[in-house]
């Protein structure tokens, strides 16, 4: 497992999601967990963000991704 932490933009790298889709999933619960060590310094864990990664497993379209 990688250690280490990751800012908004190389997150959303790391996962392969726009920033902009990354920032929405923070603002509306849907995202992995992360750190704010500032006004404007938001961090992920990348343990964090291959558990939230983990969990977005679907058998088919039909199915919705949890929250």
């Amino acid at each position: 497992m990688t250690q280490g932490y990751l800012r908004t933009p190389d997150a959303a790298k790391y996962l392969g999601i726009g920033q902009s889709t990354l920032e929405r999933k923070r603002i509306d619960g849907s995202g992995p967990q992360f750190r704010q060590l500032g006004a404007r310094i938001v961090t992920y864990s990348v343990a964090d963000l291959d558990a939230w990664a983990s969990q977005q497993v679907l058998n088919s379209t039909s199915e919705r991704v949890a929250a």
